[in-house]
């Protein structure tokens, strides 16, 4: 122990002299204008736009940091009193390799060619919003949390964005673009209602622009960014002055018709049925900082269909949350542990609220959020409840959650959940959390949590959970270094919980980024060490994972990473890997070694491939695993993803193959007007599931949607299936 504490004070110690300093803030004026600018695409010929100050200057953070860009790029920013305008002009010298790859709403813009800016309109370094948009005019919008931190260039070995970036989040707003001979442009009108800022007569607004030429693999910002780091960081933006927003007052209603057919045949027996029913989401803004959502028998008809998983270990598996009434400023009610595979501890799960742990969906009867800022309080309140499902009663869910934002990316924080079960004897979990983060310089921070939960018939006293984490993102090199313990009766039913029963774990990780000048079309290595180790109460080593790799990027696009584990698995118990053949891993433990290599293709190609391949010992045998993923466009209208995931496991006890297969097939007619397909099939739960949607989106939240689902068991042969056909309609009153 007392190692461990020292290696804990160096580290902090190596955090508090690392610090890497930024560029000083860069400015821009908003000018107020009496007329609108005409929203078509056409920059450079509106009158309007001729009157606004331009900025320019872009610096390339890929692939030579700080050079200027390559080609240049023009934003001016102007506003009425209803709405805030900002126009964006890309100059290009071969417009014909113009790269887009999809034209779906919110599909991520960092593989074609494209525009993103974000706001800071608190100008708290904590809280904004991202807009973007591809050449093809697509609407692309995200809610910011937590000072965009945590949110990596290098996403797969990220440290999880922990709800900092929020792209389910849709706003009501416009944006037009045209290809012209020598450039690209787009037209941005966002209301002011949509937005939420301070209630000061004039502002000054955080604000950075983005813009990805990806025919040439080049990112750049107007305000410079580092290469570890993304255009959502908020502390790395510039000014906006002169802002003069209205007391924003909004009202919206959003009602819903819904009729659906469900079909099942299975075990010689048929059934047959027809439903329709109606609810409604409502949004009331209170003042300029505040927000109140209220839903009335919610539906969730057109979220898309759970990506399956296969499972080889023996505790819990983390499914996202898609619905977008709980993704809404969700990164508020974040509070708990991410890891590079997810989320192993949280105080709010919403997944908990109207899905049952098979994926089923539980009748919502309604319920009501408030989330907002009330003078640099972040506030949060959520009650909901759901109908009696299936034999289990009707729930009560109840949160409160406070935060303070403090200087430099810093803030404490609670939230307490509630969770009401209605039944003939009630019973009631709840959960009492406090979080903290303090930031050191621009690159580090120290963060944690603290919690207790109670619950009738388990004991208080091992009732707790606590975690500290230090962590430095520096421009050569991150580091971290965190422990988290967990008490043997700690259950936060409204939240989620990788493992159960209790546990102490140590966790760090050391990376560097290294661009070697002129070196063989190398643009980035990335060698790193991350080691993540649990041990139960009693000292027992259940898990350990030694990781040793290294990142070879290059400038064309194309990367391969090595790596070796190291990895230790203590069985306190037999466990049942694979049920259908009855094979069975005896308690011990087990140490092995596995390779891996990954491998992926340019994503700005028409077709671009990667694949992650495992090999090495597993429980006492072997294991041989590859997961490989083929994306295909055609144009800009037609994308193509097929992936796969195999394992091939050798044990004592017994042979067996997994595999599970996925295609998502998306077809766009417009921006707007979609229809997408979603097929697979895993032979560990031995089923086959086809999501078909086709979506004509009138504004954000509200259109026609088209559902089709279907779901066979297979025993060799199809043995059950179930068939649902959803025609949903809702309508956006914005008043």
């Amino acid at each position: 122990m007392k190692r461990s504490i020292i290696i804990f004070v160096l580290f902090l110690f190596n955090i508090v002299f690392s610090q890497n300093m930024y560029p000083k803030e860069k400015s821009i004026i908003a000018i107020k204008t009496d007329t609108h600018p005409e929203i078509d695409g056409n920059v450079v010929d509106d009158p309007i736009w001729k009157k606004i100050i331009p900025t320019t200057g872009f610096a390339q953070q890929s692939p030579d940091e700080g050079s200027p860009a390559t080609e240049k790029t023009i934003v001016k920013i102007a506003y009425t009193k209803d709405y805030f305008y900002l126009s964006a002009v890309c100059y290009t010298n071969q417009p014909q390799n113009i790269i887009i790859n999809d034209t779906r709403r919110d599909s991520p813009l960092d593989d074609m060619d494209s525009f993103i800016f974000i706001l800071d309109t608190f100008n708290d370094n904590q809280n904004g919003y991202a807009f973007g948009t591809n050449a093809a005019g697509i609407e692309y919008d995200a809610q910011i949390t937590k000072g965009g931190e945590n949110i990596s260039r290098i996403g797969r070995f990220s440290s999880g964005a922990g709800g900092a970036f929020n792209i389910n989040w849709d706003g009501s707003w416009i944006v037009k673009t045209k290809i012209h001979d020598d450039h690209w442009s787009a037209e941005f009108k966002i209301p002011f209602k949509t937005l939420r800022y301070t209630s000061k007569r004039t502002q000054e607004w955080g604000v950075n622009f983005q813009r990805v030429n990806a025919s040439i693999q080049e990112v750049s910002h107007w305000s410079p960014i580092n290469r570890q780091f993304t255009v959502n960081r908020l502390i790395s933006a510039g000014i906006l002055t002169n802002v003069s927003p209205p007391l924003s007052q909004n009202i919206k209603f959003i009602p819903y018709f819904l009729t659906q057919r469900n079909s099942f045949s299975g075990n010689e027996s048929k059934s047959d049925n027809f439903d329709t029913e109606g609810g409604f989401d409502g949004k009331v803004s209170i003042g300029s900082g505040l927000n109140l959502d209220l839903t009335y028998n919610t539906d969730f008809a057109q979220a898309e269909a759970d990506e399956q998983q296969i499972n080889l270990d023996r505790f819990s598996l983390f499914f996202p949350e898609k619905r977008a009434f709980f993704l809404e400023n969700a990164g508020l009610f974040s509070v708990g542990d991410n890891s590079f595979g997810g989320s192993e501890v949280s105080m709010f799960f919403s997944r908990r609220i109207g899905i049952d742990p098979n994926g089923n969906q539980v009748p919502i009867n309604g319920g009501a959020r408030l989330t907002g800022t009330i003078a640099n309080m972040r506030v949060g309140l959520l009650n909901m409840s759901t109908k009696p499902a299936d034999g289990s009663p009707s729930n009560e869910y109840q949160i409160l959650r406070l935060k303070k934002e403090l200087p430099n990316r810093s803030h404490i924080g609670a939230i307490a959940t509630n969770l009401i079960k209605l039944g003939s004897e009630k019973y009631s979990n709840e959960v009492v959390a406090l979080d903290a983060k303090w930031g050191i310089g621009e690159v580090s921070q120290i963060d944690g949590y603290t919690a207790i939960s109670k619950t009738p018939s388990l004991d208080k006293k091992k009732s707790y959970a606590f975690r500290v984490q230090a962590s430095s993102t520096g421009k050569m090199f991150s580091n971290a270094l965190s422990y988290t313990e967990i008490g043997e009766d700690f259950n936060p039913e409204m939240g989620f919980l990788k493992r159960t029963g209790g546990y102490r774990k140590w966790s760090g990780r050391i990376f560097t980024r290294l661009r070697p000048e002129n070196s063989y079309g190398i643009l980035e290595l990335r060698p790193h060490v991350n080691y993540d180790g649990y041990w139960k109460l009693n000292g027992f080593h259940q898990t350990g994972k030694l990781h040793v790799d290294n990142h070879l990027e290059f400038r064309s696009g194309y990367e391969i990473h090595t790596g070796v584990n190291f990895k230790k698995e203590g069985l306190i118990e037999n466990f049942e890997i694979f049920p259908s053949k009855n094979i069975i891993v005896p308690k011990s433990t087990y140490d092995h070694i596995e390779a891996q290599i990954y491998y992926t293709s340019p994503p700005t190609s028409k077709i671009s491939f990667s694949v992650m391949n495992y090999i090495g010992g597993f429980f006492g045998g072997d294991r041989i695993s590859s997961s490989p993923r083929l994306k295909l466009r055609f144009g800009d209208k037609f994308n193509s993803e097929i992936s796969y995931n195999y394992n091939n496991v050798q044990l004592p006890g017994g042979n067996f193959n997994t595999y599970l297969s996925r295609t998502r097939l998306t077809y766009s007619f417009n921006p707007k007007m979609y229809i997408q397909a979603l097929l697979q099939y895993n032979n560990q739960s031995n089923e086959s599931f086809i999501n078909w949607r086709f979506i004509i989106q009138r504004t954000a939240a509200s259109g026609l949607y088209i559902v089709y689902n279907q779901m066979e068991d297979y025993d060799g042969i199809p043995t059950k299936r179930n068939n649902t056909l959803i025609l949903k309609y809702s309508h956006l009153f914005d008043f």
